[in-house]
């Protein structure tokens, strides 16, 4: 069987391949509550062959969003709105799929637009709100000035993030997911372009890490053994002056003593203007750092689009999984088709069985990448 089709262990279960779905957010969500667009999106997920199925970033507290089209888990209605989507999404899932959710804090990207609008910070007649972060410093141009965070308000941020967790795993999942990357709150705090702070949160390196390690903790403890925690990090900021892969090393060292259960490696996104070098996998040598500097349980993602390409990151030792964002959104039966390429068995929903390559010829020559 290839690579990325065998099961992997994640603690308390495993998940039956190694084919994760990336969060990405929506920005379609009312004051948090998960909508009818949600319900399509994420059935869809559930019916995709992914082991585990991410959801996107959802705001920790109303003030912790990026923008007012962002998904939220800080109310009751919004339990009960993501509770009716996901009984929805279950009922059609391939047997075996893992739900998880991300749960963070935007920080100073907050009170934002949605990407087709501008993305950048909510005028005056767009219902702004005030943005906290680890220091007083803007993230660019257009963006609100962010407020220091003091000692009650980063009780009450790490407040925001358990009562997420507690809602997520009331809500069923098997994952949740901090999200320590893209320059949102709790990555601001690690990297020195942010933080600027000179209590016992900002400084070294150590320093740094301390409150994103406290929420970490926070929430592990706050959940049952049965939920894996898992956090998405960054494996650098892409400027020599910035978080590097050997802080992520180091990070994920701490995340895995502290009982979380894997990382996914992204980067960049705390600061604007600088060179990112994209490209086919572009990020799959930081998640191998990562992997071999802490041992911990790692998922590459950014640029992975072919099956042939996905199965080699995880044949050669790279990662442990991979995470698709924009080749799902493109081709949502990609699972599927990487099955039929690399000969591995994969169940269909029943209704579906019909186009499996042994019952339907066409299949050797309708495939997306035949018209590319």
């Amino acid at each position: 069987m290839s690579a990325l089709f065998t099961p992997l262990s994640l603690g308390p279960f495993s998940v039956p391949n190694r084919i994760a779905i990336a969060p990405m957010c929506q920005y379609s969500a009312d004051d948090g509550c998960a909508s009818i667009w949600h319900l399509q999106q994420i059935m869809q997920y559930a019916m995709s062959g992914a082991g585990l199925v991410m959801l996107e970033a959802t705001g920790v507290e109303r003030r912790g969003r990026i923008s007012h089209g962002c998904l939220g888990l800080y109310s009751d209605a919004n339990e009960a709105a993501l509770a009716r989507v996901m009984k929805e999404a279950r009922a059609v899932a391939i047997p075996g799929t893992r739900f998880g959710i991300q749960i963070g804090h935007a920080g100073r990207k907050a009170s934002t637009q949605r990407p087709w609008e501008g993305r950048i910070g909510l005028s005056a007649g767009e219902d702004p709100w005030p943005t906290v972060a680890p220091s007083a410093i803007p993230f660019a141009k257009g963006y609100d000035t962010p407020a220091a965070l003091d000692d009650a308000g980063l009780l009450t941020v790490k407040a925001a993030f358990v009562q997420a967790a507690v809602r997520a795993e009331r809500l069923g999942f098997d994952v949740i997911e901090l999200h320590s990357t893209h320059g949102y709150l709790l990555d601001e705090f690690l990297s020195p372009h942010a933080n600027r702070r000179t209590d016992g949160y900002g400084g070294d390196r150590a320093a740094r890490m301390r409150f994103p390690l406290e929420v970490a903790e926070a929430v592990r403890g706050a959940v049952s053994k049965n939920v894996v925690v898992g956090a998405r990090i960054t494996g650098t900021d892409w400027t020599d002056d910035g978080w590097s892969p050997e802080d992520a090393g180091v990070y994920a060292t701490e995340l895995k003593a502290r009982g979380i259960g894997y990382a996914c490696v992204s980067s960049g996104g705390v600061v604007t203007g600088v060179n990112i070098p994209s490209g086919p996998g572009y990020q799959v040598g930081l998640a191998a750092h990562v992997k071999r500097a802490s041992g911990i349980v790692t998922r590459a993602v950014g640029h992975i689009v072919t099956a042939d390409q996905a199965n080699t990151i995880v044949e050669k030792g790279e990662a442990d999984m991979v995470a698709l964002a924009r080749a799902i959104l493109d081709n949502p039966r990609w699972v599927w088709h990487a099955a039929d390429k690399l000969k591995a068995k994969i169940d269909y929903p029943p209704q579906y069985q019909r186009i499996a390559p042994s019952l339907w010829k066409g299949a050797a020559w309708a495939r997306p990448e035949d018209f590319a």
